[in-house]
């Protein structure tokens, strides 16, 4: 694994480490890592937002437990054809296999569910959570670098990496990847989209952290983080050579949905910019 035009070159890099005669995955371990970071930067935002920071450790344990489903169920969803005739590997999730927007969309109903069991205002624990949200996005994304995986087609930027093409798998070689192979090279130079989505996630996060406590109404800081994240995810997904796509269409369903969540949240953040507005003037 390189970087060439930074001057970083890797050697032996492992994609997992052995204790107790157990082997632990590096994507594991970071995401872990990642679950933990997001949860404790929420109970600091709940802090911020004058609400019990021990509901968010509370929330948590359903939270994580269904967002992994729905990573899984979402890919699978779009992965069928795959999936269709090997329904056994659909619970084989070593093998990876899990999307960011099945565990947002699983995440945010597990809460509409909690809030509603719970009695608590879901705009305001939605703003309390989606910074931790990014936070752990922007760490996770570096599972994928161990795994040598969610990276783009060719590109010669600065920030180019190179992978041993044995290291990867083959279905993410698309076609167009596939053509800047040259004879006798063992390698292919790719956009490494994970870095580009980690490093979206973390600029969100602080922004949506320093804006917390200036936020004009409750779901607020849900809306930047779905249209900042959107926006980012919609130009990213383009570049990606492992895309999943609409049924019968080659249409990538996560740049789809990125725009519409985009679209929809630009839309309810105007309307309700401007019910402050009117609110504020008849006070």
């Amino acid at each position: 694994m390189a970087f060439p035009h930074l001057g970083i070159y890797l050697e032996d890099v492992g994609k997992n480490i052995t204790v107790f005669g157990f082997t632990i995955a590096y994507y594991g371990i970071i995401i872990a890592i990642g679950i933990l970071a997001g949860i404790v930067l929420a109970t600091h935002c709940a802090k911020k937002e004058k609400t019990d920071p021990d509901m968010i450790w509370d929330f948590a344990i359903y939270g994580v437990i269904f967002s992994i489903i729905g990573a899984r169920v979402y890919y699978v969803a779009f992965a069928w054809d795959y999936y269709k005739d090997n329904l056994l590997q659909i619970f084989n999730m070593r093998q990876g296999g899990g999307a960011i927007y099945g565990s947002i969309i699983a995440a945010f109903l597990t809460l509409l569910v909690y809030s509603k069991v719970k009695k608590v205002n879901y705009f305001l624990v939605c703003d309390i959570c989606v910074p931790g949200l990014a936070l752990g996005q922007a760490i996770g994304r570096w599972g994928n670098f161990f795994n040598r995986e969610v990276f783009g087609g060719y590109t010669d930027n600065i920030f180019a990496m190179r992978l041993p093409i044995d290291a990867v798998r083959a279905r993410d070689i698309n076609d167009a990847l596939a053509a800047t192979i040259t004879e006798g090279t063992n390698y292919i130079q790719v956009h490494p989209t994970f870095l580009y989505e980690s490093v979206w996630n973390l600029v969100l996060v602080i922004i949506m952290v320093l804006y917390i406590t200036h936020k004009k109404f409750h779901g607020e800081i849900s809306l930047i983080y779905l249209v900042g994240y959107g926006l980012g995810r919609a130009w990213i997904e383009g570049i990606r050579t492992d895309q999943l796509y609409l049924t019968g269409t080659t249409i990538p369903v996560s740049q789809l949905l990125s725009v519409i969540i985009v679209i929809i949240g630009i839309v309810l953040w105007v309307i309700n910019l401007k019910r402050v507005k009117k609110t504020e003037k008849t006070i």
